[in-house]
Formats: structure tokens, C-alpha cells, sequence
């Protein structure tokens, strides 16, 4: 296993705004990190709801959850307290949602996402190489945030409402390819970095970084 190293974010190169160029707080007690909190305990009532037969609720409450994800990193960044901590929870709020919602699915509407198996064992098995890799490599879990992995939640809202709506399915199928294009995309940053970032934008922007030097 790597050797433990504090994650740093990528330099300041002419980045748009949220591409971890901004100083980092050493606060833990934040609005975000509450938010993230938040979202962590939520998943366990989520799952309570699911054994008790409720899916409406459980519906709206995911969907209070995954707002809670669109706002902490824009409060972070507009607040000025974007932390590694910060970035560590949201990640471990962000895995502990998605097992919850895949159980509560799986749980309400086994029959609908059966068909669906394989695309999810694919996306979960390689999030689970990206993360074993994270780990051998930088003693760390990578919490990248890019900006595929941001769009997919929303690509899971949509396939999770269509889910318990009983619409259709091939939005969630959708939503598990992009997630696991996403976890591809995490494996090959890991490759790429020669230490461990958090808060970072794309592979394409770890790559450019990479050749700016020689440029």
C-alpha cells in the first residue's frame, strides 16, 4: 500500500471558478459539512423506509438528500470552506446514498431492476476498483468530484424517478453506464496523478496540467 499523503488540489492555472483553485478552510463545523451530514444519516432512514413499504417517502426523500448534494459543494465554494475533511464526507455521504437507493430500489421494485443486474454489477464492481486502487496507491479512497460523476447524480435522479414511477427502466440503465464511464475515467486519473488530489475536474485537466510544464 502507498504511503499516506495529504491530498492537495490541483494548481491554479487559469481555472474557472470550482475547479479547486480556491484556499482551503480548516473548519469542520460548515454548512457543507452539514449538509454532507446530513445526507449520511438520511441514507439509513432511507433504508428503515424501504423495509416499512413506503415508496412515495422514500422517493422524496431521496430526492431531499440528492439537493443536499447540489448545494454543499456551491456553498462550499461560495462560503469559502471547501476542506479535504469536507471533500472525504461528502464522498462517504455520496456511497452511503447510492447503497441506500440501490437497496431501496432493489428492495421496493425487485421485479423492474432485475433486467438491470448486470449494468449495475458493472458500475459498482469497477467503483470498487477505483477505490482499491485509490487505496494500493495513495492510501486513500480517491474523491475526485469530477464533473462526470456530478452529472451522474443527476442522471440517477432521473432513472430513480422513473423507477417508482413505473415509467420505464433504460433511464436508470443510462445513468449506470455514465457511472460506470465515470469510475473508468476515476481508475485512470489514479494512474495518471503522482499523489492524491481530491476536487478534481476531469482527466483532461489532469492530463493538460501534466504537459504544462514542458509546454
Amino acid at each position: 500500500m502507498g504511503s499516506l499523503q495529504e491530498p492537495q488540489p490541483l494548481p491554479d492555472s487559469g481555472r474557472k471558478v470550482g475547479e479547486a483553485a480556491e484556499p482551503r478552510s480548516n473548519q469542520l463545523l460548515t454548512i457543507p459539512n452539514f449538509l454532507s451530514a446530513i445526507r449520511l444519516v438520511g441514507s439509513f432512514v432511507l433504508i428503515a423506509l424501504a423495509i416499512a413499504e413506503e415508496p412515495l417517502t422514500v422517493l422524496v426523500l431521496f430526492i431531499a438528500l440528492e439537493m443536499t448534494d447540489w448545494f454543499d459543494g456551491r456553498l462550499a465554494i461560495a462560503l469559502n470552506q471547501r476542506t479535504v475533511f469536507g471533500a472525504r464526507l461528502d464522498s462517504v455521504a455520496d456511497v452511503c446514498l447510492a447503497g441506500a437507493t440501490l437497496f431501496a430500489g432493489l428492495w421496493l421494485h425487485w421485479a423492474a431492476l432485475q433486467p438491470e443486474f448486470i449494468f449495475m454489477a458493472t458500475a459498482i464492481g469497477l467503483y470498487g476498483v477505483s477505490s482499491i486502487y485509490g487505496l494500493r496507491k495513495f492510501g486513500s479512497i480517491p474523491t475526485y468530484h469530477t464533473f462526470g460523476a456530478k452529472k451522474c447524480w443527476g442522471l440517477i435522479t432521473i432513472g430513480v424517478v422513473c423507477i417508482f414511477g413505473g415509467w420505464a427502466t433504460w433511464p436508470f440503465r443510462v445513468a449506470m453506464i455514465a457511472v460506470t464511464l465515470t469510475n473508468l475515467e476515476a481508475i485512470l486519473i489514479t494512474r495518471v496523478l503522482q499523489q492524491p488530489q481530491v476536487d478534481v475536474t476531469s482527466l483532461y485537466h489532469v492530463l493538460r496540467e501534466r504537459r504544462r510544464p514542458s509546454a
